[in-house]
């Protein structure tokens, strides 16, 4: 290295950088040498390492990675499933630790692998500042768990039995509707439907107009106006009981008459005989009512034993007027009760649109509630019911189909199809499809795998085996579209891309818009598809997934995009070995 780097000296650029610096040869060496060193130990240095080369299916291997640097530089480690085929478990946290100006960074990753065979760890790119460096790949051999037949039996394989679905948490749900209709009738029966207990006022209310007059007296003789002075409102309550009587049963204008209005239109009732009162009842009651206006309006006050015989005048007219006034006839009862079940029919509908009031506001509050936060059309639909709602938020199925297999997560378990292969390639293909609606249903889901058979063909005795041509997948996308345009559906618009799987497949997506039938129907409603074609096994396995969703519906775009973020496929499977 030493005679290199003479030889760059003598032939090359420092021939210019000696005259430049006025170095002398020799010391123009030790500067490159000591430069170049410098420049050496200075670059990042990146280990990578696994604890066995050797597993059994389903086991753990630790691959490190361990990187020194200095402190200025960035350090970016892989991420996410770039081990594959091996699968990333659990990713460990880095271990850091810095001497003098460099840092010793160690990540470690737990890999695994479900199927037995030879696998190789690719490169892995580890970013240091502005340079990529990739480790070296490792080859790992993955055993299959061996069986002491002799121990274990071996037994045959169990048919496909019916499970039980799991019970979900409609309960709870039910468990708190209930609660909450619970709680507004609770509130609705005590706030409106309960029959309150009657106050004091209430239940004078409810007395005849007679014995409520007697009743007024009677509180104006218990109390202590006259003792405390209160003779201006010891007459104002004396006068109003008899006043009150005479507007319900005499003259229906008397509270708002002044004596003298009152007085006179007394005089006329008796005069015209619709009245059979005394003279002197009548004399009595104006002259009460005359003193009762003098100590109201001109602040007289008249002796207490006058104002004690004023009330017990006043319980005697009450008596006397009662008895001048004719007993009401069966048709007037009637009429009476007749309007008090007309009164408490208005009270009970009136309770009952003020119940459909309150409950209807309660729905609409709630729906504009949960319609604010959730959207309108989620709560309508989850009222009224949605079939794509339902699929959506259902229990998804998460299943191989095919062999090799397509890993796919759906809404339901896709069944399989029944195809009428010809006789002529029963011997050259195998066929396995899946699927779940069709193209006149609103969701179309359709998993497909094609395996082309090795010909056995006898060449001078000798069995060898020829290996069929690869598939084109072109041929088979063109072959999908002409059969959807077959089944009905028009003008198809078609995009072709290339498509990526979370375990690294690498396929076509085919998808666009068309107009699908409709089920008994020559209509068509619009709608998309997507077709995610891939090709394996050196180009003699096929596997695609077909789907098909109508356009109107959120809930179904949803669903797709949840299928396709879920498609995986197995590139290559060994075939299950048989026991003799």
């Amino acid at each position: 290295m030493i005679k290199r780097l003479i030889f760059m000296t003598n032939n090359f650029r420092f021939k210019n950088l000696n005259k430049v610096l006025g170095f002398k040869p020799k010391a123009s060496l030790c500067v490159f040498i000591f430069f170049f060193l410098v420049s050496y130990f200075s670059f990042s240095q990146v280990t990578s390492s696994i604890d066995t080369t050797s597993i059994k299916i389903g086991e753990q291997i630790t691959f490190k990675v361990q990187v020194e640097t200095d402190t200025t530089k960035v350090v970016i480690f892989p991420k996410g499933q770039t081990f594959s085929p091996l699968e990333v478990i659990e990713s460990f946290d880095i271990d850091t630790t810095k001497k003098d100006a460099r840092y010793k960074l160690i990540k470690k990753y737990g890999l695994t692998q479900f199927d037995s065979g030879r696998y190789s760890i690719p490169q892995q790119k580890i970013v240091v500042g502005d340079k990529v460096i990739l480790t070296d790949s490792v080859s790992v051999e993955v055993n299959n768990v061996v069986v002491d037949t002799t121990k274990q039996g071996l037994y045959d394989i169990k048919p496909i039995i019916e499970v039980e679905k799991q019970s979900s948490n409609w309960w709870l749900w039910l468990l708190l509707i209930i609660l909450a209709v619970a709680l507004v009738a609770f509130l609705l029966y005590w706030f409106i439907w309960r029959v309150k207990p009657l106050t004091e006022e209430e239940k004078v209310a409810l007395l005849p107009p007679y014995e409520r007059a007697k009743l007024a007296v009677k509180n104006v003789a218990e109390s202590n106006y006259l003792e405390s002075g209160e003779i201006k409102k010891y007459y104002s309550q004396l006068t109003l009981a008899i006043r009150k009587y005479i507007d319900e049963k005499v003259y229906n204008r008397a509270l708002e008459s002044t004596t003298n209005e009152l007085v006179d239109r007394l005089n006329l009732l008796r005069e015209g005989n619709q009245l059979d009162i005394s003279a002197d009842t009548i004399k009595n009651i104006d002259s009460i009512f005359k003193r009762a206006d003098l100590v109201k309006f001109a602040k007289s006050t008249p002796d207490f034993e006058l104002a004690r015989f004023d009330k017990d005048t006043i319980d005697k007219e009450l008596d006397e007027i009662k008895q001048t006034l004719p007993e009401p006839s069966e048709e007037e009862k009637l009429l009476n009760e007749e309007y008090k079940q007309q009164q408490e029919h208005k009270k009970k509908r009136r309770k009952v649109l003020l119940t459909i009031a309150i409950s209807l506001l309660l729905l609409i509050a709630t729906f504009i509630g949960f319609g604010l936060k959730y959207g309108f059309n989620y709560v309508k639909d989850t009222i009224v019911g949605n079939e794509s709602k339902t699929l959506l938020e259902g229990k998804w199925v998460r299943s191989e189909y095919g062999f090799p297999s397509i890993i796919i997560e759906t809404p339901q378990v896709l069944k399989r199809l029944e195809l009428e292969v010809p006789e002529d390639f029963k011997d050259k293909i195998e066929v396995a499809e899946f699927g779940f609606g069709d193209l006149t249903s609103p969701l179309g889901i359709v998993s497909k795998t094609q395996r082309k058979k090795a010909l056995q063909q006898n060449l001078q005795g000798q069995v060898q085996n020829a290996q069929p041509p690869k598939i084109d997948p072109n041929v088979y996308i063109e072959a999908m579209l002409a059969l959807m345009e077959e089944k009905g559906a028009k003008n198809i618009i078609t995009k072709s891309d290339k498509f990526s799987t979370p375990n690294g497949g690498e396929g076509i997506k085919t998808a666009g818009s068309a107009d699908f039938p409709l089920t008994n129907s020559e209509e068509l409603e619009k709608g998309k598809y997507a077709l995610y074609t891939f090709i394996s096994d050196n180009g003699n396995v096929l596997q695609q997934v077909y789907l098909t969703w109508r356009t109107d519906d959120d809930y179904l775009e949803d669903i797709i995009d949840r299928v396709e973020a879920s498609i995986e496929v197995q590139e290559k499977q060994e075939a299950p070995k048989q026991n003799n």
